[in-house]
């Protein structure tokens, strides 16, 4: 799908830690931009910097110098509560653990982020289905956690996610604890929503056929940009 025009920027990023001689550039000049509606994997070696890249755009952190720029908003420079209100408004999240609450049912995990928005409650019940049915899991939505599989589990988790109808998706190893045929499923499930929806999705993952299933690819290498490489779109005949 055509994207529109730069949702996330990194104009020279770096994020340091430490001081003096014990101190690490996690993020060392970073120069980066996404656009609306591409879906883009992060990839990269242990402390090659891409989940610091990663937290930065999901606004759960901030630069030491340089500037990150998200829907237009230096979000660098918002206070913690300015960055939490872009979070909860426009970013949803995916997480290699499912985090969902045990004893509750797939319909009530859904809801828990309008909840927090004042959503009423009849409203809330009818976004939450909607969501579910978008994943699929119709026929589901009474169920527990227990009662579902892993795959299912984690598209309770995305169905969460997109159920605020974000700007963006931030995924990190999603399929971390499933198995290959969950994986392809939740991947696809993942293409459906970037492509339907328009859903911008940024991506970690350390598994190059997760990957393949973006359009670009982001490669970190000690806290810089070592590659950054789009698929070439094939015009429909």
């Amino acid at each position: 799908m055509a994207s529109g025009a730069h949702l996330i920027t990194f104009d020279k990023v770096w994020k340091s830690y430490g001081q003096g001689e014990a101190r690490i550039h996690a993020l060392a000049g970073v120069d980066l931009a996404i656009r609306r509606g591409e879906f883009v994997a992060i990839m990269g070696p242990s402390g090659s910097g891409k989940s610091t890249a990663m937290n930065i755009i999901g606004c759960l952190d901030t630069p030491t110098a340089g500037t990150y720029s998200f829907m237009g908003i230096d979000a660098g420079r918002l206070d913690r509560n300015r960055r939490a209100m872009l979070r909860n408004l426009y970013v949803g999240f995916v997480f290699q653990g499912y985090n969902l609450l045990a004893r509750t049912t797939a319909a009530e995990n859904v809801e828990l982020p309008l909840i927090y928005r004042g959503v009423a409650s009849r409203e809330r019940r009818d976004l939450a289905m909607q969501a579910l049915a978008q994943v699929g899991l119709v026929g589901r939505e009474h169920h527990t956690p227990a009662e579902l599989s892993g795959g299912q589990q984690q598209r309770v988790a995305i169905a969460r996610a997109i159920v605020t109808r974000p700007t963006l998706l931030v995924a990190d190893e999603p399929t971390g604890n499933l198995d290959t045929a969950r994986t392809h499923e939740i991947m696809e499930l993942l293409t459906k929503l970037n492509e339907e929806l328009g859903l911008t999705i940024t991506m970690v993952t350390h598994e190059a056929d997760v990957a393949e299933y973006a359009k670009r690819t982001i490669r970190f290498v000690d806290g810089r940009v070592a590659s950054d490489t789009a698929k070439l779109e094939v015009a429909q005949p």
